[in-house]
């Protein structure tokens, strides 16, 4: 198929928003083209994921996407079962009730344990850590897969994907005029704002007033550790976010649940990030580090109020964001997507209330 250069909706971003977004709206019918400005689509946060699906994970206000998101994840066999396991110190109880009821109100399976039973799951854990609660639904998710997947239906759908594009300014007179890193320029009527950590200075490319999309860094290092970790180990969650970890074939998945403020570039961990993981993984159980393997950092975009945007600027409707995702937009990636694409058709079809992730949410 020839590239095109005109379009019905360009999209800024190849990584899973992008993508499945593109997928969602190419088989409406619509006209696509996906501009990435690397070689290669999710080279950024969505390359850079911990990979779990867990219903309380981003919060209430998330938990609906999230939750509406499992039945395509487990159909196309993206999911593979490991349950989590948020865990609290001795004083925090009170507070661990309450986490543990506000998802139980929205229908998320929560099994309350004691020490005994947490310790029966997580060998050698320290004194102090007494209570915990269990989400049997959590699972790990096959990251590449799914993107590949989105990227696949997306292009069988007749979407474009542009790779090495940058987008260097977009002109709005009756529709978008796109001028792009590699000389090529292209129309569209609408233009998406799927730019993740970049989605900020997209806006400003074409225009149009920032939200305060803000990147945060984020940490994760692979240890080898002994004893090895178990693969049925559960994905482990400090109440207090001040780490979380996994298994991963033989290996340990840790991170401080850090949020740096960056500006958006190719994060790379932090020498102090990745020793602060440690320490706190030293105060939950008593296993040796033999050695860090490995190390990255990816971008966490929020806004303001750390709720994703979805749809059209309320003073520019040919402007639609899709952005803010946080560490959340790999798992809520099928709900996104099919919410936003029946906002963008006119379809009926909309599974989720679409106003608490509207941007004219920040205008009132």
């Amino acid at each position: 198929m020839a590239p095109i250069s005109t379009c019905d909706f360009a999209i800024i971003g190849a990584g899973m928003a992008g993508a499945s977004l593109a997928a969602e709206l190419a088989a409406g019918g619509a006209r696509v083209i996906v501009i990435e400005s690397e070689a290669t689509p999710g080279y950024h946060a969505t390359g850079r994921s911990a990979a779990f699906w867990t219903e309380s994970y981003g919060g209430p206000m998330v938990q609906p996407l999230t939750t509406a998101s499992g039945p395509y994840l487990r159909e196309h066999g993206f999911l593979t079962e490991r349950g989590a396991l948020t865990i609290a110190r001795a004083g925090q109880e009170a507070e661990l009730e309450r986490f543990a009821a506000r998802f139980a109100a929205l229908g998320v399976q929560i099994e309350p344990l004691d020490r005994a039973e947490i310790a029966a799951r997580v060998p050698g854990l320290r004194p102090g850590w007494n209570a915990g609660v269990l989400e049997p639904s959590c699972c790990d998710i096959d990251v590449a897969a799914l993107h590949q997947h989105y990227l696949a239906a997306a292009r069988r759908g007749g979407a474009q994907v542009w790779c090495g594009a940058g987008l260097r300014y977009a002109e709005q007179n009756d529709g978008w005029r796109l001028a792009l890193s590699d000389g090529r320029t292209l129309t569209a009527d609408r233009l998406v704002n799927a730019a993740g950590a970049w989605a900020d200075r997209v806006a400003r490319l074409a225009g149009v007033a920032p939200l305060g999309i803000t990147p945060l860094r984020r940490t994760i290092a692979q240890l080898r550790c002994t004893p090895e970790p178990a693969a049925s180990l559960p994905l482990v969650l400090d109440l207090a976010e001040r780490f979380y970890f996994k298994p991963d074939n033989g290996r340990l998945w840790l991170s401080p649940h850090d949020e740096t403020p960056s500006p958006p570039c190719d994060a790379a961990p932090d020498e102090v990030d990745v020793a602060t993981a440690i320490a706190r993984l030293e105060s939950v159980v008593d296993w040796r580090i033999e050695r860090v393997e490995h190390r990255w950092a990816g971008l966490r975009s929020f806004a303001p109020d750390r709720l994703p945007v979805y749809g059209p600027d309320p003073c520019e409707p040919r402007f639609i964001w899709f952005a803010g995702q946080g560490g959340f937009g790999i798992q809520t990636a099928p709900a996104a997507a099919k919410l936003t694409a029946a906002l963008l058709l006119g379809r009926g079809d909309r599974m989720i209330d679409p106003a608490p992730y509207r941007p004219e949410r920040f205008w009132v």
